[in-house]
């Protein structure tokens, strides 16, 4: 996770590069169609429709085009920006009164002379509230980027809610909604502005944006690099820390980190378009999510991982090394209290409370066929179901407002919750054993990533992956204490 002042760095220069962009564009089109009036409302629903568009989805289908980090955020936070400026734009250049226009046209002046002298200083104040506007919701929106490994202030956010850390939240809300005040007092200043200042500022700010762009480099040779990127939760981080600390001690690769990266499809997408190298993914995962012909289904761990490491060669060229011992497989868990008064051992006990009981499900797990989609099938399960996001489902089970949850089996929230996991007693999950999904390129480039990684095959039990989240969740230790102690203690890494 980056300092505050770094997150706040990125975060400004995202939003900034942005809002300029928009408004250069926005202003621009606004001038060009000025005398086309039917062209206009044409123009103005199509960016209307475009802003409608959720900001997930819009960062989850550029990943395949632009890959992760600042371009896609970049290119969806300017598609929400340009709405407001060319709706402002168009409106306040039409207010004004057309005898000025006429009156400024008999005196000889030109075009370019009526919008320069007459039209864009009238309509200034309703441009600049645009603008305003536009930056509202640039900054507000720029903290979903870090799902995307664009960094900012959403990073403390997102962190903050997988561990239900309220100061994490605090920290990226306040900020971010700090930056948001500080833009609009700047814009209200400016509107006290003539348009001459106006421009020297705005020219100002795109030189000073442009120059943060500006790489310091060194003579020094450059060392070869790989990406490795994780979801989004303590597991995947100490996982990736462990890569990077194998790979950088026994090679001289060195390794980037996109920490916290959103859903498996956005990881999926990026290692194929190659802004990634390799992240870690589970066998079930693979076989029932990212394969489009699924394999028949099985409950051994062997056959599931041959089937995954085959089947995702063929579809992708990608390769799957060798799986680690714990299996991080879906259950459903409920609290100890609710399984006791209930007499709740195995998932098919649910049916004495299918019909009082509220299920918290991820979006994905409720949309599964080895999710939400298999109880109804499997075991005859019609739960009342409200989909949330992960880290959510533990405060809303502590609450109260839920009484069943989809729960992965080495999350720290088992223990930390007091939750009981119910058998799945008609095997309706398959094993989700973790490994490296890695480029083919890549490995082709460096074999000797092969060896290393490998180490961890058939190591970390269950009970450790637990132990690890925990100390990451709750203790709060850092997921890079927590993978190097492991590798000590394994005797994987050297002890310095």
């Amino acid at each position: 996770m980056p300092n505050i002042f770094q997150a706040i760095f990125q975060h400004l220069q995202l939003s900034l590069s942005a809002l300029l962009i928009a408004s250069i564009l926005a202003i621009g089109l606004a001038l060009l169609l000025q005398p086309f009036k039917k062209i206009v409302n044409v123009i103005l629903q199509i960016t209307g429709i475009m802003q409608t568009i959720p900001s997930l989805a819009l960062l989850g289908l550029f990943i395949p085009f632009m890959g992760i980090g600042f371009t896609p955020a970049l290119v969806a936070l300017i598609i929400y920006g340009l709405f407001p400026i060319l709706q402002n734009t168009l409106v306040g250049l039409a207010s004004v009164d057309p005898a000025l226009e006429e009156a400024a046209q008999a005196f000889g002046m030109n075009r370019w002379e009526r919008l320069k002298k007459l039209s864009l200083p009238l309509a200034l104040p309703m441009i600049l509230s645009g603008v305003r506007t536009s930056a509202i919701m640039i900054i507000g929106t720029a903290t979903l980027a870090a799902l995307i490994g664009a960094g900012g202030l959403g990073t403390y956010i997102l962190l903050g809610i997988d561990r239900q850390d309220n100061q994490l939240i605090f920290i990226g809300a306040i900020a971010s909604a700090g930056l948001a005040i500080l833009f609009s007092f700047l814009l209200q200043w400016l509107q006290r502005l003539k348009l001459k200042q106006i421009l020297i500022v705005f020219t100002s700010i795109i030189v000073i944006t442009g120059l943060t762009f500006v790489p310091f480099t060194s003579n020094a040779k450059k060392e070869p690099t790989i990406v490795i990127a994780g979801k989004l939760g303590a597991e995947p981080n100490i996982l990736i820390h462990m890569y990077k600390l194998l790979i950088e001690e026994q090679s001289d690769i060195h390794v980037e980190l996109k920490e916290n990266l959103g859903k498996t499809s956005f990881l999926y997408q990026a290692l194929k378009k190659g802004s990634i190298d390799l992240y870690p993914e589970f066998t079930g995962t693979i076989t029932s999510t990212l394969l489009k012909q699924v394999p028949s289904a099985s409950t051994d761990p062997k056959v599931v991982f041959n089937q995954a490491k085959k089947g995702i060669y063929q579809q992708d060229h990608l390769i799957y090394l060798e799986p680690m011992a714990y299996q991080n497989t879906y259950a459903l868990a409920v609290p100890k209290a609710y399984a006791e008064k209930y007499h709740l051992q195995k998932i098919s006990d649910l049916q004495k409370v299918a019909n009082q009981a509220v299920a918290g499900f991820t979006l994905e797990f409720n949309q599964r066929k080895d999710g939400n989609l298999g109880l109804k099938e499997k075991y005859q399960l019609s739960l009342q179901v409200k989909t949330m996001e992960p880290a959510l489902r533990y405060q809303a089970l502590n609450q109260g407002s839920i009484q069943i949850a989809d729960v992965y089996s080495t999350d720290s929230g088992i223990k930390r919750y007091d939750l009981v996991v119910l058998k799945d007693d008609r095997q309706l999950f398959p094993p989700y054993q973790g490994a490296p999904l890695i480029r083919e390129a890549t490995l082709k480039k460096y074999p000797e990533l092969k060896a290393i990684l490998n180490q961890l095959a058939g190591k970390i039990t269950e009970e450790e992956m637990q132990q690890m989240n925990y100390q990451v969740d709750v203790l709060k230790k850092s997921p890079a204490t927590v993978a190097k102690a492991f590798l000590v203690q394994q005797k994987l890494l050297k002890k310095y």
